[in-house]
């Protein structure tokens, strides 16, 4: 009796992880499927473009830690935003050795009437745990990965990967 009760208590919290999973998941694909449908970028670039907006100027580092991302991650996104027009680089006045980013004119538009970037509100609500519970939350979730061996690699920015707004990119 006492391995069948077990066996129901991990069948139901696994359901349970995997629901909150599942809707975290379905939340930041919906808002990802917007941004591309109303401006045609990345649920990542736009949160790029979104933290360049609240702020003049930034460095790839500042931006990496306002994205709550790594420096080669939001790098990546940078030169995609550089590309389309949308971000400007310019060496810094501070430190002629760094580069500065900012938003172009056109950015400055697109940000305008593009819908709020998901990630920030997960930030948002991950400020407003208290530490120990952000702190709990990274090594379970971090736990899940090691146990199910899907830990490789870097973290890149959400659905970056998947962009498909016909440029090709992934």
């Amino acid at each position: 009796m006492t391995d069948t009760r077990n066996e129901t208590d991990v069948a139901e919290q696994s359901r349970e992880v995997l629901d909150a999973i599942r809707r975290l998941v379905q939340v930041i694909r919906r808002s990802a499927q917007a941004a591309e449908r109303r401006v045609g970028l990345s649920a990542a670039q736009l949160f790029v473009l979104r933290k360049l907006a609240e702020v003049q100027i930034l460095s790839v580092g500042e931006l990496a830690i306002r994205t709550a991302t790594s420096q080669s991650s939001v790098s990546e996104v940078v030169q995609r935003l550089v590309t389309a027009g949308l971000v400007q680089r310019q060496r810094s006045a501070r430190d002629g050795r760094s580069v500065e980013l900012s938003l172009s004119d056109a950015g400055r538009a697109l940000v305008d009437k593009a819908p709020q970037a998901i990630q920030d509100h997960i930030l948002e609500g991950l400020s407003r745990m208290p530490g120990r519970d952000r702190a709990e939350l990274a090594r379970l979730i971090n736990n899940l990965l090691q146990e199910t061996g899907i830990a490789q690699g870097p973290a890149k920015m959400l659905f970056e990967e998947e962009l498909t707004n016909g440029k090709g990119e992934e």
